[in-house]
């Protein structure tokens, strides 16, 4: 638990900090220019390095992670998606990867009962709440597009009014507000509640949820509660976007302290575990089409090395050996 309250108490003082900030006027440009500015360097340079540095990783040989039949013989059936040995197995099997959290849906859990004996189950909860946070936050940053193009994109505007279908009270209240706080609480609930996830999980897990789950919090709040003033802040996210900062006097210190998060997410992705969403596109155990019995792989790294043949030491040391006894290949 000690771990957890330092996130949180790491979370909680970037938040007071980004809203002391904008109280007073001479640091508002802190907040509101240098910040974004600095995560968004921080964001590029930390992603370009992260995947640079994977792509430059030598991968010899290939080492695809499958639980399938593998292509071999005309009569064998081989499995497809769980074993796939052409590029179109490969995209189907990383799409439904991607998209659908394939492996995470067949992720099973065990515990200790009576006797003892170790059970093994299910675990489709935790699928559930992963996935149904990674889409409700892909829809959030899709529909926050409208603050930083003009005229909105037209995707933008779509995912709103699906995304507003409950139409209940004014603003329209957004199914995926409540799903990702929901997924997210499980997840952080999970993570306190269980023993075993307790026992591993370290500083940077808890800091990452809490940080999360404060974007996520303070962006409900904003918009249900605190009603802050939308045309001003769509204007400072232009002025950002085109690299002419200004900003308007009627910015909510709430939407500082929104701000500094997101800044925090965006400067801290490229070197945490959140960089999954970049390297499981270029993990050679998901990416790489298992053919090696269809064709030979040859290591592009071999150099030439000088060898001596069982041939050559017979020839070094054939008198000793034909002194001792011992039968040799050549007469």
């Amino acid at each position: 638990m000690r771990k957890a309250l330092t996130a949180f108490i790491a979370v909680a003082g970037i938040a007071l900090v980004a809203g002391a900030l904008s109280a007073v006027d001479g640091f508002r440009p802190l907040a509101g220019i240098v910040f974004p500015y600095a995560a968004m360097a921080a964001l590029l340079i930390g992603l370009s390095w992260r995947v640079i540095r994977w792509a430059r990783s030598p991968v010899p040989f290939r080492i695809p992670t499958v639980c399938g039949q593998q292509k071999s013989l005309a009569w064998i059936k081989p499995s497809r998606l769980e074993s796939p040995y052409s590029t179109a197995g490969v995209i189907a099997r990383m799409g439904l990867e991607v998209l659908l959290f394939r492996s995470l849906f067949r992720n099973t859990r065990s515990r200790l009962a009576d006797g003892p004996r170790l059970i093994y189950g299910e675990a489709k909860w935790l699928w559930l709440g992963a996935l149904a946070f990674h889409w409700s936050m892909l829809i959030v940053v899709l529909r926050h597009l409208r603050f930083v193009i003009d005229p909105a994109p037209k995707l933008a505007v779509w995912l709103e009014n699906v995304d507003g279908f409950f139409q209940i009270g004014a603003p329209v209240l957004y199914a995926t507000d409540l799903v990702m706080l929901a997924a997210l609480v499980y997840l952080l609930a999970r993570r306190l509640r269980e023993p075993q996830i307790r026992f591993i999980s370290l500083f940077t897990d808890y800091f990452a949820l809490f940080l999360l789950l404060g974007i996520a919090i303070s962006g409900v709040w904003m918009r249900y509660f605190a009603r802050v003033d939308a045309v001003a802040v769509k204007q400072l996210a232009l002025s950002l976007t085109i690299f002419a900062p200004r900003i308007p006097a009627n910015v909510s210190g709430w939407f500082f302290i929104h701000l500094a998060l997101v800044c925090t997410l965006a400067a801290y992705l490229p070197f945490s575990k959140l960089m999954h969403m970049g390297g499981v596109f270029l993990s050679p155990t998901r990416n790489l089409a298992n053919n090696n019995r269809m064709k030979r792989h040859v290591n592009p790294w071999n150099y030439p090395v000088k060898v001596h043949t069982y041939e050559e030491w017979e020839d070094e040391f054939r008198d000793k050996i034909e002194a001792a006894g011992l039968p040799v290949e050549k007469g």
